[in-house]
């Protein structure tokens, strides 16, 4: 089986799945037990998403054997820059290629925008996906934004 990887809206049934599975994973991991639905009801609203669409971003799906099994955002930040945000793979196709999937399309996406440069902020205990950012090519940079929930940032020069 085989991954594919395109932009799709990022309100379409299969990827509004995807952002609940993200934060639900996310959410549950930083606070050390299962997100109830309500918190990641509160979790996805107003969380900026439709900035991952045309002309601002851009919001990919990755199929494995054509079901719904990742997904991934990118937001501009500057003319040069582009931010990933919601990188993930659902837990049953991890170590299948879609990490790595979700980042070439990202960065075709990147470049389709004339973006030079992409960042992320991600926390330290997201450790798959630090390994994943670095096995591609994303070095640590300093902070570029702040918040709770970012603790170190990566850049990678396209």
């Amino acid at each position: 089986m085989s991954w594919t990887v395109i932009p799709e809206r990022f309100d379409t049934p299969e990827a509004s799945l995807l952002r609940r599975d993200y934060y639900d994973e996310v959410a549950s991991r930083y606070w050390r037990r299962p997100a109830t639905e309500q918190e990641i009801d509160e979790g996805l609203t107003d969380d900026g998403v439709e900035e991952l669409a045309p002309p601002t971003g851009e919001f990919l799906v990755g199929r494995h054997g054509g079901k719904p099994a990742a997904c991934a955002g990118l937001k501009l930040l500057d003319p040069e820059t582009a931010e990933l945000t919601r990188v993930f793979v659902r837990p049953q196709w991890r170590g299948t290629g879609g990490g790595a999937a979700l980042l070439a399309g990202l960065e075709e996406a990147a470049g389709n925008l004339g973006v030079r440069r992409m960042v992320l902020d991600t926390r330290l205990d997201l450790v798959e996906a630090r390994g994943l950012y670095v096995k591609h090519g994303f070095r640590e940079i300093p902070a570029y934004n702040s918040g709770p929930y970012r603790e170190i940032w990566y850049g990678k020069e396209l």
